[in-house]
């Protein structure tokens, strides 16, 4: 069976780790449930150029329409109160639930356990069933309030991992840099890709 991973885009900065992490997922023929906030959609528009309409069916054809040849069947994409989602219960959890770009505002609201809406309450349901929840905060400096509620969602099992691009792969453009937060994202949550290569692989 293919893999079920939940996608939540939120209103940080770096959209276009979340909409690569969406090409990805689809070509690798995951199942994606994909959720996104008010403020992501605006943030889509500023740093992309991306619309993405408030109505989910309106959203899923205009990301399909960037994804030529993409199964429309494996891209689900769900409204911010529509709380008979699958993700919303425990009885139906994805695989793996990543929130990338993760604001400061929804990484706090996850980690004190908040579930107002269904970006918060997937990733409510993914820790409390012991799945893989990878949080992609994008801010900078991290004030100690940050902190905490980093070192709080580590010790609930969720995996930090800030878009911080390593440059011994010689990136030669924004793309590669890009590739290279999205290729560690993938494989904390076991997706196979060929976005960059291994250290200590011969070039």
């Amino acid at each position: 069976m293919p893999k079920t991973i939940c996608l939540a885009l939120t209103g940080a900065s770096g959209m276009p780790y979340g909409l690569r992490l969406l090409d990805c997922l689809l070509a690798a023929g995951c199942r994606v449930q994909l959720l996104y906030s008010q403020a992501a959609q605006v943030v889509a528009k500023q740093e992309m150029d991306v619309e993405l309409p408030s109505r989910p069916a309106e959203a899923k054809a205009a990301l399909l329409a960037r994804l030529p040849g993409a199964d429309p069947d494996r891209l689900a994409v769900y409204g911010r109160e529509e709380w008979f989602a699958p993700v919303a219960s425990g009885s139906n959890p994805p695989d793996a639930m990543i929130v990338c770009p993760c604001s400061m505002g929804t990484l706090a609201a996850i980690a004190q356990g908040l579930a107002d809406n269904l970006i918060e309450r997937a990733a409510d349901v993914v820790l409390k069933e012991g799945r893989k929840l990878v949080l992609v905060p994008r801010e900078t400096p991290f004030s100690a309030i940050h902190l905490e509620n980093m070192l709080r969602l580590s010790r609930a099992g969720a995996v930090i991992l800030p878009p911080s691009p390593g440059f011994y792969q010689h990136p030669q453009s924004v793309q590669d840099i890009v590739d290279f937060v999205v290729a560690r994202v993938l494989d904390q949550v076991a997706v196979p890709h060929t976005l960059m290569q291994r250290w200590g692989e011969a070039r």
